[in-house]
């Protein structure tokens, strides 16, 4: 099979375009490398994405707001996993409309492409961030989702409606998948555990907002990723579904700084401050759907996890 992966140079991305090359797929891969963290990493992470698939592995360099360039790329695809988005709560609330300008518009002409070109199979990366501050736990899948708390939060339940809405008139096979913290090696130096790793391996004083209790459900990008490839076998049947993929074992605030302490191998110095606008209280993924429907079952405990992470950045920085 042929797969447009959009977001292939990314965190997950890369790590989803070698599972797929090493199932034997052939893989488009579109990545604006914008600035929004450096975009050297994203070309290390190609350089990993191209020893793995060799000529199976070709890379696009496409900003998602070019309708011309995105249809260009959908010849002979046989399926879109479309990952590319602005990300971020904090930064949402600064810059909206930049989210809605990528994350919607862009959802749009990725969604308006794929059906020019007859392409049939979609899924689409969603976040937990939709459920907001559900008081329901863990969170289903049939949640009602009306009352996003951030932007990007928005934009994300925008992009489940908007695939809804292109399943419903075209007949395009379609999943959407809500990730819940996704953590790994090659994870954003924007993210939470990528600065605390950083921070306290440096011996710099990491901000912790709240009083330590607020907690997420960490997955691991290997086993998001095994979700992804789950989802897209299943989108050779018809029809519209969302999945959570996550891991089912939230974890505090000071639950996770003491793992990152215990693999770093050093204390952390805290600072308080109050929690911030748009963050949730805590994430939790119901997996009874994913699980019956994908056999989705996440496998990385959270100190290996974190560990493995540990490891990586340690490589990076020799």
């Amino acid at each position: 099979m042929r797969v447009l992966v959009t977001g292939a140079a990314g965190f997950i991305g890369s790590h989803l375009c070698e599972r797929l090359l090493r199932d034997g797929h052939t893989v488009v891969g579109l990545d604006h490398f914008n600035a929004y963290y450096d975009p050297a990493q994203k070309e290390r992470n190609v350089a990993h994405i191209a020893q793995v698939g060799g000529d199976r592995f070709h890379l696009l360099r496409v900003d998602l707001r070019d309708l011309p360039a995105l249809r260009a790329a959908m010849p002979g695809v046989d399926a879109v996993v479309h990952l590319a988005a602005m990300a971020g709560v904090q930064p949402s609330i600064r810059e909206p409309l930049v989210y809605e300008d990528i994350n919607i518009r862009g959802t749009l002409h990725v969604l308006q492409a794929m059906r020019e070109a007859g392409i049939q199979r979609l899924v689409f990366a969603s976040s937990s961030s939709v459920y907001g501050n559900a008081q329901r736990v863990p969170f289903a899948e049939d949640e009602p989702v009306d009352r996003p708390i951030s932007p990007y939060a928005a934009t994300k339940k925008a992009g489940e409606l908007l695939c809804y809405t292109w399943h419903h008139l075209h007949d395009i096979s379609t999943i959407c998948l809500r990730f819940f913290t996704v953590y790994g090696p090659r994870q954003r130096p924007d993210l939470a555990i990528a600065k605390f790793i950083r921070m306290i391996d440096d011996g710099e004083p990491i901000v912790l907002y709240g009083d330590g209790s607020s907690s997420r459900d960490y997955t691991f990008v290997l086993d998001t990723v095994d979700g992804i490839a789950r989802a897209l076998e299943r989108t050779s049947q018809p029809g519209y579904a969302i999945y959570n993929i996550g891991h089912s074992e939230p974890i505090s605030l000071r639950e996770l700084v003491a793992h990152i302490e215990t693999a770093v191998g050093k204390p952390a110095h805290i600072h308080w401050q109050p929690m911030q606008a748009g963050d949730v209280d805590r994430t939790w993924a119901d997996l009874t759907r994913a699980h019956a429907a994908l056999g989705y079952a996440p496998q990385m405990p959270i100190a290996d996890g974190i560990a493995q992470q540990v490891a990586w950045y340690r490589d990076q920085t020799k």
